[in-house]
Parts: C-alpha cells; structure tokens; sequence
C-alpha cells in the first residue's frame, strides 16, 4: 500500500500540479502554448488526416472520405449476407437486453469457457455486483451506447443540415440502419474470442478476434499485425477524440454560460471533471457499466423530453418537416452535389455518429454476462438505433421545425460550431433550453470519457502488457489529458485523434468480411436455444 501511495503521489499529484501551474500562468502563456503546440503538430496532423480522410468526389461540389463509404457498404453487405438482421432481429435483441432470455444466456447456467472463477470480483471489468459473471446485456449496452451518443448527435447533426439540408436526414436514418448489420457482427465476434483470466477479467474486442480469429484462418501474423495497429489507433482515438475534445467541447459549453474565456476557467474546470472521471476509472472500470445504466437512459431522456416537448408545441408543422426531408432527399435545391451529395452527407453524418464497423463497441460488449457470443450481437444491432435512428432524427426534427424562417442556418451553407446552432434551434420554443444543454453536453462528455477510458485501457495493455503498472500509468495519462482538453485549444490534436478513430476502421472491416461466417454459426446456436426454450 505503501508504494502505492507513493507511486499515485508522484505519478498523479505532482504531474498535475506542474500542468495546472503552466496553464495558470497568463493567459499569454495560453496562447503561446496554444500557437507552439499547433505548429508543431499541425503537419503531422494534416499529413494523418489527409491520409485516413481521403476522400472522393460523389457530386459536384461534395467530396466524401472514402472510409465512410466502405463503412456504409460494410453495413449494406452484412445486411444482405445476414438477411436484414436490423429487421429480424430487432424484437430479439430488446427482449434479450431486458433479460427475457437469462435463464438460457447467463452463465448461471454455465460457467464461461476460461473463466475459473465463475461470480469472483473481477478488478478491472465492467460487472454486475453480486452476480455471477461480468456485466448484464443491459449494462454492455448502455456502456457501448455511452460512447457514441455525444456531442456528434448535437453538433454534428446541425452540421450535416446546414451543408445537406432537411432531405439529409432520409439519407442519415438509413445509414443508421444498415451499420445496425455491421455492430452485429463485430460485438458477436468481440464476445466469442475474449479472453478470460484466472481471475476472472474479460479482455475483449477486435485486438482478440483478430489475432485468435485469424489464426483459425491459417493468418495468424496478419491477424497480430491488424490487431497491435488497431490497439494502438485506438489508445490515440481514446486520448483525443474521447477524451481531450469532450472535455474542450464541455468547457466551451459551461463558459459561454458563465462567460468565463480564461485559460484558468479552463483548466478549473478540467480538473473538476478529471477528479470525477478518474473516481471511476482509478477506482476500477467495473464502474462504468453501474454508472453509464444510471447517466445514458438520463442524459437521452433529459434532451428527448425538451425535443418532444418542441415537437407537441409545434405539432401542425410536424407533416411539413417530413415533407421537407422527403423533397430534400430526392429534389434538393440550392444544395451542391443534389440527390448524391445529399445522400452521402447524410451518410456521413450516421457512420461519424454510431461508429459501426470501427470495432470500438465490441470492447465494452466483451464484458458482457453470456455464454451466447450471439446474443450480445443481437442486443449491440440497437445501438445504432437508438443513436441514429432516434437520437440524431429528433435532433434534425427540432432544427427543422425551428428554421422555418431561417434564422437558425441557412441550408447549403456550412454551420461552423453545430453545438451553438442545435442551442439556437431548442431556444427559439424553450428560452432557457441553453443551461439544460450545458448540462446535457456535460453528461455526454462524461460518459463517453468513461468508455473511452476502457476502450483506451484494454487496447494499452494489449500492447503494453497486462500488470498494475502498465494499468494506471493508462489511467493518470487519461486523467491528465482531461486537464489539458478543457485549457487549450487543440484543433489538430482533435483531427490527429480523430482520424485515428476511423482507421480502426481498416483492420477491423479486414477481419469482419474474413470472420463472419464464425457468426452465421452463432447466431444458428443461438437462435436455436431461444426456439427450444419457447417451445417448453
């Protein structure tokens, strides 16, 4: 206990006093900072990017990253190789979420395959105390879905309206659809070839189906090749794009309520929500499926309520909204590209919103209480669903409904800060929807700091090894980068991180057309147990 403390003491403490000193300083010094750092980095990060982001022309005038092509077709392939399995399945996957099943999927029927220890206290996995196994359907979910219902569904939405219009919405709820197929397959597969340690841990997601799952193929130095590249694409994606920017986005967001631009107010805040993310993580990842079952279904709620209650005062417009996506979508005016450009920024939008097909889901549905890899398939399709389909339609719902007379964007033209104009949308019916955004962008930040950090924690010790050290030197790393996200601008930073994100994408995509037929089997068993427990 004693080299704990002193490990924590000189690995946590003083690391943060020294950076809150240096952003305390002036808020010169911020600038200097913020203009070295930038420079520095910014080549490396356009370079990255450019690389990741490269995109093609589909219209005149639009030009959309290739990545987020082959992600809607990945979806649109499994869709038919699985036979629509969004439609199918739907009804199966929220009865499995609710528990409908456990008598035939928990393994209070069965211990899982490797784990000795069936019910033991497992540190570092997300879990369901005082039952046996790791963590219910339901947690699994809410933490995957903690991930990726954020800021994207806020800002990013009124983005993709202000460069595609209301027709891009048509275009967004397929996308969201068919990358239910994708999220599918990834998470049964991140369940069937997890490991389980003596102990009792679950470590899981593409970094194992991809080295065990290849080598059953006879690709076993492909697999460790694809594995280490996406574990390391996604310790970047988690410190950036996870973390430092939901941090940058939540501090902007509380400043301009409490008008407070300094690099102090910045940093104040930062430190704030590193000690409550770090509670969590520092304390045990476990946490995170109690907490993100508590704050997503809250956090949803809170923003669906204020957007129905927008949509009930505004009821009579509600079948000119729909008129406006459907016109939109396949007679767009005024918008570049037409029908194609419209098309694809709608998809662009979903794939960017639910991240299907990057992997990063199947970390946290590895950890999942189940001896039916298929079964969490089926509860993990939602995910997209409820982010896409429901969450970011609502959003576009309320844009349209408010911008009837164009003074929240004007369609065609692109909205730079998204998170400012959806705040203008809900304030034209609901005055003080601002501060309840403040606290919806804060719980956002929050929750998908918190799966970022486990999706950044399994992927680190993949690389680095699975000990104590290598455990928390992952967790101050995480805990101080919060810091320095909410105190200083890092705009190529964010789109290094980001674009490490979606090159999970290319080992992930790589094992799934390689894996699925693994699948097919599972779903076959799975399915099967349901029929026969049905039939008694």
């Amino acid at each position: 206990m004693r080299d704990f403390n002193l490990y924590i003491r000189k690995n946590v403490f003083t690391p943060i006093a020294l950076l809150i000193s240096t952003l305390l300083l002036s808020q010169e010094s911020k600038k200097g900072l913020d203009s070295t750092f930038d420079d520095w980095f910014k080549p490396i990060s356009d370079a990255w990017s450019g690389f990741i982001f490269y995109s093609v022309e589909v219209a005149k005038g639009v030009e959309v990253p290739l990545v987020v092509i082959v992600l809607f077709l990945t979806g649109f392939l499994f869709t038919l190789i699985f036979k629509f399995p969004n439609i199918r399945y739907f009804i199966t996957g929220v009865k499995v979420a609710k528990g409908h099943y456990d008598n035939i999927d928990h393994v209070t029927v069965a211990p899982m395959k490797g784990d000795v220890t069936p019910g033991g206290d497992s540190i570092e996995t997300i879990r369901v105390e005082g039952a046996i196994g790791e963590v219910s359907h339901f947690q699994a979910f809410t933490a995957a879905l903690s991930a990726t219902v954020g800021l994207g569904n806020i800002a990013g939405v009124a983005i993709a309206l202000s460069l595609g219009g209301p027709g891009a919405t048509l275009w967004m709820i397929l996308a969201g659809l068919v990358g239910m197929s994708s999220k599918f397959v990834e998470c049964t597969l991140g369940v069937k070839y997890r490991d389980v340690e003596k102990d009792g841990t679950i470590y899981g997601g593409p970094m194992y189906y991809l080295s065990k799952g290849l080598k059953e193929f006879k690709l076993e130095k492909l697999g460790k090749i694809l594995a280490v590249f996406f574990a390391i694409m996604c310790v970047g994606g988690s410190l950036g794009a996870g973390n430092m920017f939901q941090a940058n986005q939540a501090a902007k967001q509380f400043n301009s309520i409490v008008h407070l631009e300094s690099a102090s107010a910045g940093a104040v805040f930062g430190l704030f929500l590193s000690i409550l993310v770090g509670i969590v993580i520092i304390g045990g990842v476990k946490r995170i499926g109690k907490i993100a079952e508590r704050i997503v279904p809250f956090m949803i709620g809170i923003y669906f309520l204020a957007a129905i209650v927008i949509l009930i005062l505004n009821f009579d417009k509600i079948g000119f909204a729909f008129s406006q996506i459907i016109d939109g979508a396949f007679n767009p005016e005024g918008i570049a590209g037409g029908v194609i450009g419209v098309m694809f920024i709608g998809f662009q939008r979903a794939v960017f919103s639910n991240e299907a097909g990057v992997g990063s889901a199947s970390i946290a549905h590895s950890a999942v209480k189940t001896r039916f890899p298929a079964s969490e398939g089926l509860v993990a399709l939602l995910g997209p669903f409820i982010d896409t389909v429901v969450v970011c339609t609502i959003t576009a719902l309320v844009i349209i409904l408010t911008n009837t007379d164009g003074t929240v964007m004007q369609y065609g033209v692109k909205e730079i800060d998204g998170v400012l104009a959806t705040s203008r949308a809900f304030a034209k019916v609901l005055p003080w929807f601002p501060y309840v955004l403040t606290v919806a962008v804060f719980m956002f930040a929050f929750s998908t700091m918190l799966s970022w950090s486990y999706y950044g924690l399994q992927s680190w010790m993949y690389v680095f090894g699975r000990s104590k050290k290598s455990d928390y030197t992952f967790k101050i790393i995480f805990c101080l980068m919060i810091i320095l996200g909410a105190a200083i601008e890092l705009d190529s930073v964010i789109n290094f991180s980001d674009a490490m994100i979606f090159a999970m994408a290319i080992p992930n995509i790589i094992g799934l057309f390689i894996l699925f037929p693994k699948v097919k089997e599972e779903v076959r068993k799975y399915i099967k147990a349901i029929t026969e427990k049905e039939e008694d």
